[in-house]
């Protein structure tokens, strides 16, 4: 019978951090994942932005810890996450972006962000070579940045190992166990593991995890395809979001940016959401995104396409994440899902904060302000803006 402080299930962009979080909290930790090693599932599939520039004072107030923690993280543990400082841009063409954009911008402010809308010559500055045609502006926030997900991944599996964090691998979990009103463990498909705290960060499929407990969580998988190019010349310093539709009527919003090894990596939101785990690439991706970058910034018109892949978007009714305990559910579990697309970013704000409310009772960051993001919630009361 082995016995652990908590559990967490899944090693990737959320579970690998909240568990590097509580070992260093001096838990007694476990992580299982159903994949070779961690961060092999949706976490490679990231594109690598980390922002702060949400609507939402809660995932604010998480991606601003994310962001100290990954721009600190050389200093703080000696390795390398890939951090490049570029910031984010919105760039806009549509009054309607501009009304939007700036309608937000009070509550960014408040909540300690660095930002503020731009006019088009700043815009043409820190997005060389963009179209000039209908520029009206955007917004610029210099202190977000991108992260490579891989070296990041390799590098909190190192600092919790060290904290003396266990890993079991190509397990797949089947259900929590529970012993009246609280967890116990949970049961894999190869040993039963004793905790009595677990935490549920298992992506797109939190669900199936939850309903073994009788938890019904309001999570369903989308796939998103995205892709990177061969290294070029370093040009770009923000990650670059278009806000507007692509003309084919196939894709919603478009972005973008150059990482520090000066590989282009881009993604875009399809019109119509792709429900489901199928991670095939199609054959529309590709030719679709090109038309649409070489129409924001001509000059990548010669841009060689390395690869492209599909990851998949645990995805909430309102666009926001759920984290923390569940209300009427069994005592010691803890949610850490439904991240819409934002796990990598979100991850270690959201691990740091988690790992405090279990460890202290507390969050780092204000109670109501991370209550925004219980299980609880009215999930249709409204979305996140930017999400």
């Amino acid at each position: 019978m082995t016995s652990y402080d908590a559990i967490v299930v899944g090693g990737g962009s959320v579970g690998l951090p909240t568990a590097m979080f509580l070992a260093k909290e001096k838990l007694k930790v476990l992580v299982i994942d159903q994949h070779a090693s961690c961060g092999q599932g949706q976490n490679k599939a990231a594109i690598g932005g980390v922002r702060a520039t949400h609507s939402d004072p809660a995932k604010i107030k998480l991606c601003l810890e994310s962001l100290r923690i990954y721009s600190s993280w050389t200093e703080t543990y000696g390795g390398d996450v890939g951090w490049k400082m570029g910031g984010y841009c919105f760039p806009v063409f549509r009054e309607a972006d501009e009304r939007l954009l700036k309608s937000i911008l009070p509550i960014q402010k408040k909540f300690g962000l660095k930002i503020d809308w731009v006019g088009p010559d700043v815009i043409k500055e820190v997005v060389p070579g963009i179209k000039e045609e209908g520029l009206r502006g955007g917004t610029y926030s210099p202190n977000d940045g991108q992260v490579s997900p891989l070296m990041a991944s390799y590098e909190m599996h190192r600092v919790a190992e060290t904290s003396g964090c266990e890993f079991k691998f190509n397990e797949r979990v089947q259900l929590i166990t529970t012993d009246k009103s609280r967890v116990s463990g949970v049961k894999t498909d190869k040993a039963h593991y004793w905790a009595p705290v677990v935490v549920n960060a298992a992506g797109a499929f939190a669900r199936q995890i939850g309903q073994s407990v009788g938890v019904e969580i309001p999570v369903v998988p989308e796939s998103h395809e995205a892709g990177i190019s061969a290294p070029i010349r370093q040009f770009l310093g923000p990650l670059v979001v278009d806000l507007r539709p692509g003309a084919d009527g196939r894709s919603a919003n478009f972005y973008f940016g150059q990482n520090d090894f000066g590989a282009v990596i881009f993604c875009y939101t399809p019109s119509t959401p792709f429900c489901g785990t199928d991670r095939r690439s199609t054959s529309e991706f590709g030719p679709r995104i090109a038309q649409r970058l070489i129409e924001l910034i001509p000059r990548l018109k010669n841009l060689l396409v390395r690869r492209v892949w599909r990851g998949l978007y645990p995805m909430t009714p309102d666009g926001s994440p759920i984290i923390g305990p569940v209300p009427d559910g069994p005592e010691g579990l803890f949610l850490a899902v439904g991240m819409c697309g934002q796990g990598f970013m979100l991850g270690p704000g959201v691990g740091a904060n988690l790992a405090s409310l279990i460890v202290h009772g507390r969050p780092l960051i204000e109670e109501d302000v991370l209550k925004q993001l219980c299980f609880g919630r009215d999930f249709h009361a409204g979305e996140e803006a930017l999400k």
